[in-house]
């Protein structure tokens, strides 16, 4: 299969592949890609509990955008970030604000003590049950909004060769279970489906470049052909609509 209008399939391509994305900076897609907010606004949640925070713990800073957007912060500010990349920027940006950026392993114990933090929030970022449990205090609270494992599957059907299989238990029900399993009592929990739109292929590519684990062993040489028919379909339907999945689960620890 021949790309439609080839010179701007190769445009849009080698435009996604050159353009360098780092942290956790999406603005390259603005007007080539939206997607819907869910119904909650984590950033407003977040806020609303840093009132009588004095510890606060991010987990999975990224690239620390989103923490130093809440400025000013509670006096005792940690993150955490495990991917390496993303040290030096999440370094560079916090630090100045007097944040401490803590390099860690994924699944390794958190290198904070016992019941050391007002409030733990989380991003798209995996974590331990028992950890969060353990380095909240009593009354403590723990806010995570998290990607669904249904996220944008079209693009996997569209792209892979072989149907995914069954996929992971990961969910909002199944993350309910495991943390009141820790100890923890929810307070808040929903789940939302999102309307996606990609407006070219290079915005498909490119959120493919920073969301590598959507589709396993990704290349344009190995998904080439798939790509110029998902090309020949959005410049025929002038878009490619997906479903993002996000929930939110609101915790917190009993005081004893």
């Amino acid at each position: 299969m021949k790309p439609i209008n080839p010179q701007r399939f190769q445009a849009l391509v080698q435009e996604a592949q050159s353009t360098p994305f780092s942290g956790w900076d999406f603005s390259w897609l603005v007007g080539r890609m939206h997607q819907e907010e869910p119904p909650w606004h984590y950033p407003d949640l977040v806020t609303a509990h840093l009132q009588d925070t004095n510890r606060l713990l991010d987990m999975g800073t990224g690239g620390g955008e989103f923490l130093a957007s809440l400025v000013p912060l509670p006096p005792e500010t940690h993150a955490t970030e495990a991917y390496p990349p993303n040290l030096p920027i999440a370094h560079m940006r916090l630090s100045p604000l007097g944040i401490k950026v803590h390099n860690i392993t994924e699944d390794a114990p958190l290198p904070f003590e016992d019941q050391y933090f007002d409030l733990v929030i989380n991003r798209h970022e995996s974590y331990d049950h028992q950890e969060v449990y353990r380095i909240l205090r009593p009354g403590g609270v723990f806010i995570t909004q998290q990607v669904g494992e249904l996220d944008n599957l079209e693009l996997n059907l569209l792209l892979e060769e072989e149907k995914p299989q069954k996929l992971s238990d990961w969910g909002l029900e199944a993350e309910v279970f495991h943390l009141a399993e820790a100890g923890l009592r929810i307070k808040r929990a929903e789940k939302a489906a999102l309307k996606t739109t990609f407006m070219d292929i290079g915005a498909v590519l490119y959120y493919l470049k920073a969301i590598p684990w959507q589709i396993d062993e990704f290349s344009i040489e190995t998904h080439f052909e798939k790509l110029v028919r998902l090309h020949n379909f959005m410049e025929w339907q002038g878009e490619l609509i997906t479903t993002a999945h996000r929930f939110l689960i609101i915790a917190h620890k009993e005081s004893q």
